[in-house]
């Protein structure tokens, strides 16, 4: 196997290595503290990074060992990908593969466990579903979630609602519950969150001329109102001085919802995804509160489970697809690696689901079908995340147990607490820390985050968590630390509304069909559950299924 990083690849690594960049701004200095952390142990882990970058560099693959038909292939075990196989199984479609390069699905809802506690990777939540959205109501139906309807409204089962307290923020020496600033603040900034509240409120009940909602979940049911629309040809951070809102504390509020759903900052989203945080949101249900969080100890994998119900059979993992080519006659030709196995293998297919973003289907699908649309209009956002297993967290003399837990004005969005809802609350915790790489432009943080050693991390981390709570690292076992270099697409300014992403979405010659969080352009397991469906639909209606 050759090389999977070229020339400039290697030079930009050193660089970021030897000149001690690191992410400046999200990652502080290292301050020798290694003696500290002597006891604690753990590593580096994360999403298979070099058979992803196969794909990047000379390998030679093998010649296809084998051919076989499959009537569709489904590219991708994501979100997407395994929602897809499950409406095509809903409505009676059985033959299908679905190829998943790591080994297990679930893309960025990802989990492990320890003898403490199962922990998220990444996604760890949903809110409750807005209650026009039938079709994930009746998946959540399917599953428990929802348990029954009183007076018209869904009952969630309350062990998955999110238990209280919920969220707190440290501010000005104080942990305030709630993560909207209040705590030591002037009274001109109170007044201005006010009045954006009251903003996102309004637009939460706006209908845009054609009738819609200006914002809604999936956002492709959104307005078309150029009124609303257009908002997505500016960054939310213009908007906001646009609109008067200078407040620091509000400002840092915002930049905080923005790297917790987007990976970025207010400048580098636009003004409608930035709206939208607030505006699309609206479930309301029998016994929660509107916009209730419900999650899981293992975070979104707990949904991943249940949409992989029925799927083991068709579920292929450790398999990269390094070509897909469609032919003018509608048959597909897919060429695989068996990571294990170390062999290739051809299948003809009638069709194909490609539920991987588009950064890989640049890769893998040939003959320049595509090219009518811009790819580099994608961007997607690295991500840090750490599982700190801890020994006693009640000894940090912090008030109660809390499921969000968040520091004002430090790099992280915080960490949530992944044993909330468990009923045995034992001396042990695993606390899961979340550190979005937004401060350098992605590829240069991405970069960076692969070349940084595992002490490093730990300079990170643990300052951080001190920060929060002064002697915490005595407590500490073991640290994981996850590095995702495509964490989630980003919601540019000009992508959610610009001709690309619509583009992205179109099938090639009635047999490659396209389904993934990327065509949405917002990261969230209610997009992916969409697209999966849309692009099943799409097949079963072109294929007269």
């Amino acid at each position: 196997m050759g090389s999977s990083f070229n020339r400039k690849g290697f030079l930009l690594r050193a660089g970021l290595v030897t000149g001690g960049i690191f992410l400046n701004g999200c990652i502080r200095n290292l301050s020798n503290s290694s003696k500290a952390y002597k006891h604690v142990k753990g590593a580096v882990i994360g999403p298979d990074e070099k058979a992803g970058h196969v794909l990047r560099g000379k390998f030679d693959f093998p010649f296809p060992a084998e051919t076989r038909a499959v009537k569709t292939l489904i590219i991708g075990g994501g979100i997407s990908g395994l929602s897809a196989g499950r409406w095509l199984k809903k409505e009676g479609f059985n033959d299908f593969e679905i190829l998943e390069l790591e080994d297990h699905a679930g893309g960025n809802a990802h989990s492990r466990s320890n003898s403490v506690s199962a922990y998220p990777l990444g996604a760890h939540y949903i809110t409750i579903a807005n209650n026009d959205d039938q079709l994930l109501i009746d998946f959540l139906k399917e599953i428990g979630v929802i348990t029954h309807f009183e007076n018209g409204l869904p009952f969630y089962n309350e062990f998955y609602l999110c238990f209280d307290p919920e969220e707190r923020l440290l501010i000005n020496g104080q942990w305030q519950e709630g993560l909207i600033p209040q705590f030591g603040m002037p009274e001109q900034d109170k007044l201005q969150i006010e009045r954006f509240f009251k903003l996102s409120n309004l637009l939460k009940q706006t209908k845009g001329s054609d009738g819609k909602d200006a914002f809604t979940i999936p956002i492709d049911r959104s307005s078309a109102d150029p009124v609303y629309r257009d908002l997505d040809k500016t960054c939310f951070g213009d908007y906001l001085k646009q609109q008067g809102f200078t407040s620091k504390y509000l400002l840092w509020y915002l930049n905080y919802c923005c790297k917790d759903d987007y990976g970025q900052r207010i400048d580098k989203v636009s003004a409608w995804a930035g709206l939208s945080y607030f505006a699309a949101h609206k479930g309301k249900a029998a016994n929660a509160e509107e916009g209730a969080v419900l999650t899981w100890p293992e975070g979104n994998a707990w949904l991943v489970k249940k949409l992989k119900d029925g799927l083991a059979d068709h579920i292929k993992t450790s398999v990269l697809t390094y070509s897909v080519v469609s032919q003018q006659n509608g048959k597909v030709i897919v060429r695989a690696y068996d990571l294990k196995k170390k062999k290739s293998y051809e299948i003809l297919a009638d069709s194909v689901i490609m539920a991987t973003p588009q950064f890989v289907n640049r890769r893998i699908l040939k003959d320049g079908v595509r090219s009518e649309f811009n790819y580099d209009q994608f961007s997607y956002a690295p991500w840090m995340v750490a599982n700190i297993t801890l020994k006693d967290f009640t000894s940090t003399g912090s008030p109660g147990l809390c499921w969000d837990n968040v520091p004002y004005g430090q790099p992280s969005v915080g960490y949530v607490y992944s044993g909330h809802q468990q009923l045995d609350r034992n001396a042990g915790k695993v606390i899961t820390f979340y550190l979005p790489l937004c401060d350098q432009e992605p590829k240069v943080a991405r970069l960076a985050a692969y070349a940084r050693s595992y002490e490093q991390w730990l300079d990170k981390i643990i300052p951080e968590l001190e920060f929060m709570h002064p002697e915490i690292t005595s407590l500490i076992e073991n640290i994981e630390v996850w590095v995702w270099g495509h964490g989630m697409v980003v919601p540019s300014v000009g992508y959610l509304w610009g001709a690309d992403r619509e583009k992205a979405a179109l099938p090639v010659n009635d047999s490659v069909f396209f389904a993934h969080t990327d065509l949405s352009g917002i990261s969230l397991f209610e997009e992916g559950f969409h697209q999966g469906i849309r692009a099943a639909k799409e097949l079963l209606a072109v294929k007269g299924e």
